[in-house]
């Protein structure tokens, strides 16, 4: 009985091993084909992309894709590469994604909405390229983002309500777009500053917005006068001595 049972527990830790091997290769995998999918759908004239390879296991040895302890991308580099192209819906199933850096390319095309599943986002940086559309209101799902630039773009439509849940944002940069409509002032939004937004046509200022405070003028010049006027009744006092 004993040797059955220890019979029985060795078979079910190999079998749990090769269930979790199975899992953590379908993950790459998945992981994989999104970033293929991406590649696919760009023009790559510095061939900045040629190690991604779909063929390996998982793409935590390509260029530009930074991976955690578990083979899980967790960063995408491809700022300034002259990529042109668009986006994909695929980009949504890196699920364990903090850095999708993506600016100064020739990137056109709508922003996904399926980025709204990334959850762990940190920093999403598409500014200096050619996007199109609105902001999706799924960005608003993004709890833990801090860093949030599509500044320089050609962006339509308003901003949305739902970004103004996203506590965690620390820097936001709209500018330069054609976003038009009420600029929201609630939530995380109360900490930005018009520089945020400049260069939106068809933006409107918050109506219960701080007028702009006047630079204090300096002080009246009496201050100036107060050490001269001794010295004016001293010369006065001299010469009507000497005249005297």
């Amino acid at each position: 009985m004993e040797r059955l049972t220890s019979s029985f527990m060795s078979s079910f830790f190999v079998w749990a091993i090769l269930v979790l091997d199975l899992v953590l290769k379908a993950s790459g995998n998945q992981e994989g084909d999104a970033l293929n999918a991406l590649k696919s759908n760009l023009l790559d004239p510095n061939n900045v992309l040629q190690s991604w390879d779909a063929t390996l296991v998982n793409p935590c040895t390509w260029l530009h894709v930074t991976c955690n302890s578990d083979n899980s991308v967790t960063r995408v580099d491809l700022g300034n590469a002259d990529l042109c192209g668009q986006l994909v819906s695929q980009l949504g199933q890196l699920t364990n994604l903090q850095y999708l850096e993506l600016y100064s390319n020739n990137l056109s095309g709508k922003i996904p909405e399926e980025l709204g599943n990334l959850t762990n986002l940190v920093s999403l940086d598409l500014y200096l390229n050619n996007l199109t559309g609105p902001i999706p209101t799924t960005l608003g799902n993004l709890a833990k983002l801090r860093f949030l630039r599509l500044n320089n773009n050609t962006l339509t439509g308003g901003i949305p309500m739902s970004l103004t849940n996203v506590f965690s944002l620390e820097v936001l940069d709209l500018s330069n777009n054609y976003l038009e409509g009420e600029i929201p002032v609630n939530g995380s939004f109360s900490l930005f500053t018009p520089i945020s937004y400049q260069n939106n046509p068809g933006l409107i200022p918050p109506k219960n917005a701080p007028s702009p405070v006047s630079p204090t003028p300096p002080p009246a010049s009496s201050g100036l006068l107060m050490p001269v006027l001794p010295l004016l009744l001293l010369y006065a006092d001299s010469n009507f001595s000497l005249s005297y």
